[in-house]
């Protein structure tokens, strides 16, 4: 489950590096997105256990099962629908941004302050 961890990572470096090197504030939005992701593929990953069942499963149950730990899910349950009022926020911020300064480049917005 190597795979899982890299990929984790790699959303997060490539969400971190396009918040701060794009200045496009639809860029910087997609790259909120994108480390989010890489959040929520992180804390899967680490409550993951081979052959686990989840714990709600009391028909399963046997004297050697093993089991998934619920926490790492519920935070990440948690995580998407946060992450998922963040992004419409961001975006609704952008659309005020350029009915107001009429650009979405975010160098222009501080040049032009008000």
């Amino acid at each position: 489950m190597v795979i899982n961890y890299i990929g984790a990572f790699l959303l997060i470096i490539f969400g971190l590096f396009i918040m701060l090197f794009k200045k496009n504030m639809i860029k910087i939005v997609i790259g909120m997105g994108l480390l989010d992701s890489g959040i929520n593929l992180l804390l899967i990953s680490i409550g993951f256990r081979a052959g686990g069942t989840a714990p709600i499963f009391m028909s399963d149950l046997k004297s050697d099962a093993i089991f998934v730990d619920p926490v790492p899910q519920a935070l990440t349950l948690t995580s998407i629908v946060i992450g998922a009022c963040v992004t419409a926020l961001a975006l609704s911020l952008v659309i005020k941004i350029k009915e107001h300064y009429g650009t979405i480049e975010a160098d222009e917005v501080r040049r032009l302050r008000g």
